[in-house]
């Protein structure tokens, strides 16, 4: 699954917990809202907004690990805390590579929304 962006056993264990729909509704719903959240989190820091920066890093954290997006999420959770600490400065590279990483997230998620047909 493109490079090992997402975590197979965590999307599993989700079906087996609920169903292919259902988490396929989930990869739609994390699909429509992450960029949203990080063209968030980059108008808060052009607008050097700590706490709007933090709250999106938090909600995008929380949906990649949910769908076992774990390296997104880690990365999301740095973020989020820079944005706690008030002082988003040096923040910019690292949302740069955010972007990157939820891109390879998005190949993988679809790929596996392709198996779950």
């Amino acid at each position: 699954m493109a490079d090992n962006a997402v975590d197979r056993n965590t999307l599993e264990a989700l079906k087996s917990t609920t169903d292919g729909d259902f988490v396929s509704e989930l990869i739609d719903t994390f699909l429509d809202d992450a960029p949203t959240l990080l063209e968030t989190m980059a108008s808060a820091l052009a607008e050097n907004d700590s706490e709007r920066f933090r709250r999106a890093a938090h909600s995008l954290k929380s949906n990649a690990a949910t769908l076992g997006a774990l390296s997104l999420s880690e990365s999301s959770k740095e973020l989020e805390m820079m944005g706690k600490s008030g002082d988003i400065s040096a923040a910019s590279p690292k949302l740069d590579a955010l972007g990157k990483a939820y891109a390879k997230v998005v190949s993988a998620l679809e790929e596996y929304q392709d198996e779950l047909k």
